[in-house]
């Protein structure tokens, strides 16, 4: 989905601009044209240290893979940079984390203790933006960090949902 992520759909606030993160404190709801996928949305403001974003989704009932990705720029071919990419795949139980930047992969990081994605049921994934590095976090457990390989937080203004899941909250 090339071009800009704001459309002549209707804009959707969530949850009143607030939803809850795992510790009961609010997070503000970003506004997203629609929450179809595959999903590409703009995050206001761009990242930085201390911003989080949430993902409430549920996995297709025989899905293959989906991914998560935070990016820049609005070019798809050659892919746009890519700060972090969360892949997981359903046929080999593989779970993958990668960034793209000026169209060089970096090297994939696959090592997590465990799979939390299970098909036809609900999840949650935060990603906390820190100083050094990504968190993401599957229904409340830590899942992963990812230290950042770019420079300029700031520059990080869109998601990018696709494969074979169904957004139920986007904040």
């Amino acid at each position: 989905m090339a071009g800009s992520v704001v459309d002549s759909a209707p804009t959707v606030k969530l949850n009143d601009g607030h939803l809850n993160n795992s510790r009961g404190s609010p997070v503000q709801a970003m506004y997203f044209p629609r929450l179809i996928v595959p999903f590409c949305g703009h995050i206001t403001g761009g990242m930085r240290p201390g911003k989080k974003l949430l993902v409430v989704g549920i996995v297709d009932f025989n899905p293959e893979n989906f991914a998560i990705s935070l990016t820049w720029g609005d070019s798809e071919d050659p892919s746009a940079n890519v700060a972090i990419e969360l892949k997981a795949g359903f046929t080999d139980w593989q779970r993958l984390r990668n960034s793209c930047i000026s169209g060089e992969r970096g090297e994939g990081q696959s090592a997590i203790p465990y799979f939390p994605f299970i098909p036809d049921q609900l999840f949650r994934v935060e990603i906390l933006c820190e100083h050094p590095c990504f968190r993401a976090f599957v229904d409340g457990h830590q899942f992963f960090y990812f230290y950042h390989h770019i420079q300029m937080l700031s520059a990080v203004d869109t998601i990018k949902i696709h494969g074979d899941l169904q957004i139920a909250k986007l904040g």
